[in-house]
């Protein structure tokens, strides 16, 4: 299985990324520059395409924008092939909002012009960097979970300034109806016993609507998700490791990418 992790300027999280995907057995994964895609590299020779975290081009207009639109610009039909042959999408942090804003996610229209959510500044207006429970809603359509038990908590790492998830006022309950009726939903916001946050800070970090913290599109290949597994993939990267060192190796965010290793193979 071939792994493709795409960087351009201002991405930092591409090297723990690759780190977490090739300590999977048979898996071998390449960090790609935006530029090499479509010249001397091929998304159609990769299994599944991550987009890691960061700043992307210092997140110039809003966060992910810049980013999108390059990849609207340079790569739209072979993202939009690479979808729809079932390639594996993953988007973290600002890869979730490189997602929404080249209409990858929802999804409802593939690559629409105009997003259909977005992901705002955050409501306490500065940059969150803490841990937070998140809560599996997927009831299997989505690959990334497939390994999660429904109603799991996860504990996983936010960092992020613009990671409050909106739709348009006049529109969101009835999205938030599609969002469900499709199975899209993937992860909230919840407390350490798992009740949800009600948008309460700081179990909701960033005040995003319905405490959604990741989604995916319609037919479950592409997702996105606000949190860092990859900071949440080792046992000894939880804050409280020293406490449990005879514990499990790893943390909760392995779930994540087993769950799309073990989906795609």
């Amino acid at each position: 299985m071939n792994v493709c992790i795409l960087r351009v300027g201002g991405t930092n999280c591409d090297i723990e990324t690759r780190r977490t995907v090739n300590d999977f057995e048979k898996v071998t994964s390449e960090i790609v520059r935006i530029n090499q895609l479509g010249g001397e590299k091929k998304l159609s020779d990769y299994d599944c395409l991550i987009i890691p975290g960061g700043f992307s081009y210092g997140d110039h207009i809003r966060a992910g924008a810049v980013f999108a639109n390059r990849l609207k610009t340079m790569l739209r039909e072979d993202l939009k092939n690479f979808a729809e042959q079932g390639g594996a999408i993953l988007g973290i942090c600002n890869g979730f909002q490189v997602l929404v804003e080249t209409g990858l996610l929802p999804g409802f229209e593939k690559m629409s012009v105009f997003p259909t959510a977005a992901l705002a500044i955050n409501e306490s207006a500065k940059y969150e960097c803490r841990w937070v429970y998140i809560k599996n809603e997927n009831d299997g359509n989505c690959l990334f979970s497939q390994d999660i038990e429904g109603g799991r908590k996860l504990f996983i790492p936010i960092g992020h300034k613009e990671g409050r998830f909106i739709l348009p006022g006049e529109k969101k309950e009835t999205i938030l109806k599609k969002l469900y009726k499709n199975d899209q939903i993937v992860f909230r916001y919840c407390d350490k016993e798992g009740n949800y946050a009600g948008g309460s800070y700081p179990e909701n970090p960033n005040g995003s609507f319905h405490d959604i913290a990741g989604i995916c599109n319609p037919e479950g290949n592409i997702f996105g998700l606000m949190p860092h597994p990859e900071r949440a993939y080792l046992s000894f990267h939880l804050p409280d490791w020293t406490e449990k060192r005879n514990a499990s190796e790893y943390g909760d965010g392995r779930l994540i990418f087993k769950s799309m290793i073990d989906s795609l193979r």
